[in-house]
């Protein structure tokens, strides 16, 4: 009787144990944010009106991966396509109406403001020249 009792206790405590493992398990990573990008813009709101693509490049000065977009951004500027800069600081309207939370975003807006390509982060030179060049082609 003495030994059921203890295997008993034994059973008891294992289960315990068992419990007390499983809730210090830590919680599960949470999923990443979606960041929402514009899909029209108010051609009005920018410079280059009079061009058929835009692109617009949402910075910050305290971002430092935006300082490699703009260059990248700016090789692209023709006749056919203006480049802009709208930093946070001075353009704060602009981030808020189109819900910016993220630099750098950079966005290609057709004559009509309908975006037709975005980066959010800072896009390889290759990704973003072929991104234009798929926007312009279609």
């Amino acid at each position: 009787m003495e030994r059921v009792v203890i295997a008993l206790v034994l059973v008891a405590v294992a289960v315990a144990v068992a419990v007390v493992i499983e809730r210090r398990k830590p919680a599960p990573p949470t999923q990443p944010r979606r960041w929402e990008v514009p899909t029209q813009l108010d051609r009005d709101d920018f410079d280059g009106r009079n061009h058929a693509w835009l692109i617009a490049v949402f910075t910050s000065s305290t971002c430092e991966s935006c300082e490699k977009v703009l260059p990248k951004a700016e090789v692209l500027a023709s006749p056919d396509v203006f480049v802009t800069e709208v930093p946070y600081q001075s353009r704060k309207d602009l981030h808020t109406r189109y819900g910016i939370d993220v630099v750098p975003t950079l966005v290609v807006a057709d004559a009509e403001g309908v975006v037709r390509k975005s980066f959010i982060g800072s896009p390889t030179a290759t990704d973003l020249w072929a991104a234009v060049a798929e926007a312009r082609a279609e």
